[in-house]
């Protein structure tokens, strides 16, 4: 079982087991929907993996983390 501080860490190495079939599968996923609708699905998809993820310290470092970089975005990095 992960120590408390390793459960409350956000993991950024390579973790897939399979990378190119989940890019294959999210690719696929998008496939023949508007951009409304991808949107609509990347959100859905982004509710699942947080309720199964369920640590709200992981996914306020998720956030931050997808944050930085993005538009000149300086706000992630305080």
């Amino acid at each position: 079982m992960p120590s408390q501080s390793a459960a409350h860490t956000l993991n950024t190495q390579p973790n897939l087991a399979r990378p190119d079939d989940f890019y294959e599968a999210l690719i696929d996923m998008h496939r023949d929907l508007d951009d409304a609708q991808s949107q609509a699905a990347n959100a859905q998809l982004i509710l699942l993996l947080a309720n199964h993820i369920g640590d709200h310290e992981v996914l306020l470092a998720a956030m931050q983390a997808a944050r930085e970089g993005i538009a000149g975005d300086t706000a992630a990095a305080s």
